[in-house]
């Protein structure tokens, strides 16, 4: 084959594949956010203009109606579905689960990474066959131990059980990323006199600072979305349940109308998607860009 087909071949392979790559990217984005769009379209719309014309993928002016959400965020004791001491309780839980596991898994993901011990090979690999457990495994044991501390129907016990979770994924998540932090740097603070501690804090959690924020993002998403330990925990005090319960709840009420529903699943959904654009440029940046130079 000659060198020009061969020029001619690789060009029409660039075109083709550049082509197909706008077309699986509008494919993967129409898949994504239509459901989420016809949910938004469901949410703002009165249960009598659903009935009439449940296909509809817009909303007319005069239909368009927020009080859905004021239904869904209203209190109890004011005929509403209590959401917003859901969300409340669920942003606690949440954000307790993050700081737990982070202070754990940060200094264990240092140490699998950096310390050589025996067994340290193995170590990352154990911590993912733990979480790969099925939850209903640990999901009776860890209910009769924390009934017996008395933490069952507790908020705290709630995030303590979500750190038994997160804690092993969170290092390996971690580790992966700290191994790709040059040696050389932290023989440099070394040899500047840092200690072991001063160069973690002042070198390395710079660094690893987008990894942080991604592995707090992700143990976030699973506490906030987190059904099985809320109910086996919680099911018994609904001022503490959390709001996946509250969204249980909902879909389980034969009289709660679907646009009620929908405005209780734009409430779950929203709060991530808020943080997770706001955390965006501090997960795709490379901060460790250049940092070995000199």
């Amino acid at each position: 084959m000659t060198r020009k087909a061969v020029l001619s071949r690789a060009q029409f392979e660039d075109k083709l594949f550049g082509v197909l790559r706008w077309f699986v990217i509008a494919f993967l984005a129409v898949i994504t956010l239509l459901p989420f769009y016809y949910m938004l379209l469901l949410s703002v719309k009165p249960i009598d203009a659903l009935l009439l014309d449940p296909g509809s993928l817009w909303v007319s002016a005069k239909d368009f109606t927020l009080s859905t959400y004021r239904d869904v965020l209203k209190s109890t004791d004011d005929g509403g579905q209590g959401f917003l001491k859901f969300l409340l309780n669920s942003a606690l839980v949440s954000i307790a689960t993050v700081i737990l596991t982070l202070l754990a898994a940060v200094p264990g993901a240092y140490a699998v990474s950096r310390l050589k011990f025996f067994g340290h090979r193995q170590v990352s690999a154990l911590f993912l066959a733990v979480y790969l457990f099925p939850a209903t495994l640990l999901a009776v044991p860890l209910f009769v131990i924390f009934a017996k501390m008395g933490l069952s129907s507790s908020l705290v016990g709630l995030a303590i059980v979500y750190v038994a979770q997160t804690v092993p994924v969170a290092i390996y998540m971690l580790k992966n990323y700290l191994v790709t932090i040059p040696p050389s740097i932290e023989e440099a603070a070394a040899i500047d006199g840092a200690g072991r501690l001063q160069t973690v804090r002042k070198v390395i959690l710079p660094l690893a600072l987008p990894s942080i924020m991604a592995t707090g993002l992700y143990v976030f998403m699973i506490a906030w979305n987190e059904f099985l330990f809320a109910l086996l925990f919680l099911a018994a005090d609904p001022g503490k349940w959390t709001v996946s319960l509250g969204l249980a709840q909902l879909s389980n009420g034969v009289e709660v109308p679907k646009t009620i529903l929908m405005a209780g699943s734009v409430v779950l959904t929203i709060p991530v998607v808020l943080l997770f654009f706001a955390a965006e440029r501090m997960l795709t940046e490379g901060l460790t860009s250049g940092a070995d130079k000199g």
